[in-house]
């Protein structure tokens, strides 16, 4: 395979990385809060933990997780929480102990959460007291034996007085309005561990830093086998793409997508640690008044989204007022960015917003575009150490320009899915290729487009249609908030585009949207059916979700 893609890397970016160069996140994360001990790694509604002080806690509760837990290398521990600091101490706490992390949406009904509980057989979990009567609904069907409770508010700092005189305060003065029997407190059990010795744990490459579960958007949640050198490689692979737009210990990022998720996990936790960045952790990014008066404090240098995030930020009164003259880059990722957003977000912010593309499988960075480029519609070229391949349903390469299914090569590729062999030959080919379900092509210098994925295409008459050619057609008319495109059921067709819109334009037509798509859309691509909502079903990371629209289509 000719690598065409590295003719246009940015100056400085290698065309490989070596993931040798640590044996396992503990060795990176440690490294990191050595060398930037004493500035600040996250602030949260107030509160802001040192580098030093975040090792020290995230020591205390691997010692606790061991020693009283009694839980050892390869013991999985799941995490429910949004964005607080508690979450990054647990995660690397979690690993000091040699634990296997199972990263949890707390949004999750009482039936997903059973179902990922079961398959990762978790033994514990840490979760925000808020969510901990889902937990009560399933926890006898599963194999949780510790459970650790927390609030969004909890105080982490503790002087180091009489364990047993501080832990009863702490109980009698925040004794939680529900708890499940049996649990502990984070707060206590960061006490504890502070009393408690550490054993190392040697972690290599080949062992499972995390069960990252898939969205569960289509079938069974499935969960990515993502080892330390998956996790490692997409690190240094992101880290030397951003090369020198980072500013060691100077950085500061906003981190507003959740943790749970893959691309704030990699893209915000990770990457930024190594550069020693503060992270300014939102805790609900959807009150997006409170998000802007949070971003008015701040003279960031990084911000990551998703395409919805980004639209209802520049549609939030305010936020054209805050200071962005620090914000070198905006990285969009886990959805299609659209070129009206795109476009706004530059003229708002005076910053080009980058398009990225990944999975979870892929740990998840696979493509990024050059930081500085104007928007293009790619999602990039391939990073380092990463090879793209475009396939037939066959397994069979296309030539350049041709669509096909998005294929990916490299070291951050998971191993496979947790106890789905059958779900792993699914989508591994041979050769270490992973089948993405990403419909796409490569131009001839190595940018990559995707055209959608495989499972939303709309067949009209024999036509492909892309769902996310026609969304960004119509996010362009003024009168529109939001659009989905799914396919609706047609008798002389077989298939038809039908829309849901969010107006912004309370006076917006049918007729109106359907005429504008004629200027702009061949016939089989225009919409048939526009239907008006108030708003959109999302995942938590803020995806549309296209099945529950499907779902509300008109019968028959």
């Amino acid at each position: 395979m000719q690598k065409i893609w590295l003719k246009n890397y940015p100056a400085g970016v290698p065309a490989e990385i070596n993931p040798d160069e640590y044996s396992s996140l503990q060795q990176l994360i440690g490294d990191a809060c050595e060398q930037f001990a004493a500035l600040p790694a996250y602030t949260s509604m107030g509160t802001t933990l040192t580098y030093g002080e975040y090792r020290e806690q995230a020591r205390d509760f691997a010692a606790w997780l061991q020693q009283s837990a009694g839980l050892r290398k390869g013991d999985r521990i799941a995490i429910m929480l949004p964005n607080v600091l508690q979450y990054p101490i647990a995660l690397y706490g979690a690993l000091l102990a040699g634990l296997t992390l199972v990263n949890t949406n707390p949004l999750y009904t009482a039936r997903e959460l059973e179902h990922q509980l079961v398959d990762s057989g978790a033994k514990a979990i840490l979760i925000l007291e808020n969510f901990a009567h889902t937990l009560e609904e399933v926890i006898g069907k599963t194999n949780i034996e510790t459970v650790i409770t927390t609030q969004v508010g909890d105080r982490l700092r503790w002087p180091k007085s009489s364990i047993v005189n501080l832990v009863v305060k702490h109980v009698r003065k925040q004794v939680p309005r529900w708890r499940l029997p049996g649990a502990i407190t984070f707060n206590a059990a960061l006490s504890q561990g502070n009393y408690l010795p550490l054993t190392p744990v040697p972690l290599d490459h080949t062992d499972i830093a995390f069960l990252q579960y898939t969205g569960g958007t289509t079938g069974v949640s499935k969960g990515a086998m993502l080892t330390h050198r998956n996790m490692v490689a997409n690190v240094l692979q992101s880290a030397a793409w951003i090369g020198s737009e980072a500013q060691l210990g100077k950085d500061t990022i906003i981190t507003a997508l959740p943790l749970y998720h893959i691309f704030a996990l990699t893209a915000n936790w990770m990457v930024f640690v190594k550069f020693g960045a503060r992270s300014i952790l939102i805790a609900n990014p959807r009150d997006f008044p409170a998000f802007v008066a949070e971003l008015k404090k701040f003279r960031f240098t990084y911000f990551s989204g998703v395409n919805t995030l980004f639209n209802a930020l520049l549609n939030t009164p305010g936020f054209a007022e805050v200071d962005f003259s620090g914000l070198r880059i905006t990285l969009g990722g886990g959805m299609a960015v659209q070129r009206s957003v795109a476009e706004q977000w530059k003229k708002v912010t005076g910053n080009v917003l980058t398009q990225a593309w990944g999975l979870t499988e892929t740990s998840p960075a696979a493509c990024i575009n050059p930081f500085g480029l104007d928007f293009n519609g790619s999602i990039g070229l391939p990073i380092p150490s990463t090879e793209i391949s475009i396939r037939d349903d066959a397994g069979q390469e296309q030539p350049i320009g041709e669509i096909g299914e998005i294929c990916v090569r490299g070291p951050q590729v998971m191993r496979g899915y947790w106890n789905r062999p059958d779900e792993t030959a699914k989508v591994m080919l041979d050769g270490g290729w992973l089948r993405t379900g990403d419909i796409g092509r490569m131009d001839d210098e190595g940018f990559v487009f995707i055209e959608d994925r495989k499972k939303d295409m709309i067949l009209v008459s024999g036509f492909n249609v892309y769902p996310n050619e026609v969304e960004s057609v119509i996010a362009a008319h003024p009168g529109v908030l939001e659009v989905a495109a799914v396919a609706q059921p047609d008798e002389h067709s077989g298939e038809v585009v039908a829309l849901f819109v969010v107006r912004k334009d309370p006076s917006l037509t049918e007729h109106a949207l359907i005429e504008f798509a004629r200027n702009e859309l061949t016939g089989y691509k225009r919409p048939k059916h526009v239907y008006f909502r108030n708003e959109l079903p999302k995942t938590n990371v803020g995806k549309i979700l296209r099945r529950a629209l499907r779902d509300q289509l008109p019968k028959g």
